[in-house]
């Protein structure tokens, strides 16, 4: 036994015990793992093997508070010999947030609660099956130690309530954003939508047609506090002036002919979420200042109303023109162009984030891979080169309706480069080289060419015509198959 009758806790010797426990407590190594600290037993199992070779005991516990009123106190974790449990001795300690020793003359027992923020935690409990072995003094240090296992439970605890809390904060702050791409450009632009998307702030989305526009407002939206409101997308082009007002502002019953009854306009319908607002340059005048009022006032009238009505909307406009050079020249307002222009993000064409290519190629592949059900393994080398070759004039929109494309009318499980449209195969890079069957099939395209030139005397016309091709095209096509020359000679013969 470490401590005799006539020893005290406050000895020397005593004290370098209390030291070196405590050391070996805070040293659990379970506590740099949250997922083992939220299993209390393995901590509760560590203090009973510590604190078993320090006190006489035989048999050891730690028990916690039951939910279930018939079975009040549950071990956690026991060590040495089977422990019998006295539920009554247990009671008395649990309302008083005190320890206690007990002695029938059999057993000696001592129990010491684990205090954390004045609730018990946790009751140490420890018996001998002979009377006297477990002592008053052992109980006096018990006590000590059930001191520093509360620090160390804390301590734990808020670890582990931290972790939780960071966890969550990373699944909700985590952006959703569906953009697909490791280039720094896109990675830029995630960062900016995540410090936009908390505010109430109207975003300008600028960018080339096909980029991506209403996937950047949707992860504005997604990631804002009016997630889970309405998002309402309205595509300014698609519209006449007259048309793009009703769905705009809404009407009342008798506005004009054919309104039979009142309807909401879509910036109404959207109440507590947002409005997402595509080619917003191709607004009329007359819009610009009926939408200019919502902004400034945020409310609007219906057509042909008189009342007012409150709005609590968010505003995400787009476009691809340049709205600053147009507000200069006088054909986009000022005034709207700068309530506008609050936060801008930027759209960056996919030729100027070439290393996205690629993981967005796959990426399409898997998913019409998915609706067509035809099983797409991956793209082929050749194929993967005239990709990343291609300058992408579409943008994203067009490699997505490529690789739909190349998916459905595909016979192998692997995209070819003949599964490709051919303008993405127009311009070869150095880095793609062509199989036989290519080289054959590109040889017989430039006799077919060079056959309805001279047929047709070398007008370009006439040989679209003969050939069946948009006059454009067959312009792109001898350039793709390098004939430029070839037919300049043949014309000057």
């Amino acid at each position: 036994m470490l401590l005799s009758g006539e020893e005290s806790p406050q000895s020397n010797q005593d004290l370098q015990l209390l030291l070196r426990v405590s050391a070996m407590l805070h040293s659990f190594r379970a506590i740099r793992d949250a997922r083992t600290l939220r299993l209390q037993s393995s901590f509760a199992h560590y203090v009973l093997v510590l604190f078993m070779e320090i006190l006489p005991a035989e048999s050891g516990g730690v028990l916690t508070s039951s939910q279930d009123p018939a079975v009040p106190y549950v071990l956690i974790a026991e060590h040495g010999n089977p422990l019998v449990v006295d539920n009554r001795f247990v009671e008395t300690l649990w309302p008083k947030h005190v320890a206690a020793r007990s002695d029938d003359g059999q057993t000696t027992t001592l129990a010491a609660p684990i205090i954390v923020r004045d609730q018990i935690e946790a009751v140490l409990y420890f018996t001998a099956s002979e009377p006297n072995v477990l002592l008053e003094q052992h109980l006096e240090l018990l006590v000590t130690l059930a001191g520093m296992a509360a620090v160390v439970w804390e301590n734990a605890a808020m670890l582990d309530w931290l972790r939780t809390e960071n966890d969550l904060l990373q699944d909700r702050g985590g952006l959703e954003h569906g953009m697909i791409g490791p280039s720094s450009r896109l990675k830029d632009l995630r960062k900016q939508i995540s410090r936009v998307a908390p505010s109430n702030s109207t975003v300008l989305i600028l960018g080339e047609s096909g980029t991506g526009k209403e996937l950047i407002a949707r992860a504005v939206h997604r990631n804002s506090p009016r997630a889970l409101g309405p998002f309402v997308a309205i595509n300014c082009a698609a519209l006449t002036d007259t048309l793009l007002e009703s769905e705009l502002f809404g009407y009342e019953k008798g506005a004009f002919t054919g309104a039979l009854c009142q309807r909401r306009g879509k910036l109404e319908t959207a109440q507590g979420g947002t409005v997402f607002l595509d080619e917003i340059g191709e607004l009329s005048p007359l819009l610009q200042a009926k939408l200019l009022r919502v902004l400034q006032e945020r409310e609007l009238q219906r057509v042909g109303g008189t009342q007012s009505i409150k709005l609590d909307i968010r505003l995400i406009a787009a476009t691809n023109r340049d709205l600053a050079e147009a507000a200069r020249k006088g054909e986009f307002r000022q005034d709207l162009y700068y309530r506008l222009n609050v936060v801008t993000l930027t759209a960056s064409p996919l030729r100027q984030r070439p290393e996205d290519i690629l993981p967005l190629a796959e990426h399409f592949a898997k998913t019409f891979s998915q609706q067509c059900s035809h099983r797409i393994a991956g793209i082929s080398p050749q194929a993967k080169a005239y990709l990343q070759s291609h300058s992408w004039p579409g943008n994203v929109r067009e490699l997505e309706n490529a690789i739909e494309r190349a998916v459905v009318l595909g016979t192998d499980e692997t995209i070819l480069p003949e599964d490709l449209p051919d303008s993405v195969r127009e311009v070869r890079s150095g880095e793609v080289s062509a199989p036989l069957y290519e080289e054959a099939v590109e040889s017989a395209k430039k006799q077919v060419v060079l056959r309805a030139f001279e047929q047709a005397g070398y007008e370009h016309d006439r040989a679209a015509k003969l050939l069946g091709l948009h006059p454009n095209y067959l312009h792109r096509l001898i350039r793709a198959l390098d004939l430029r020359e070839t037919l300049k000679s043949a014309r000057t013969r």
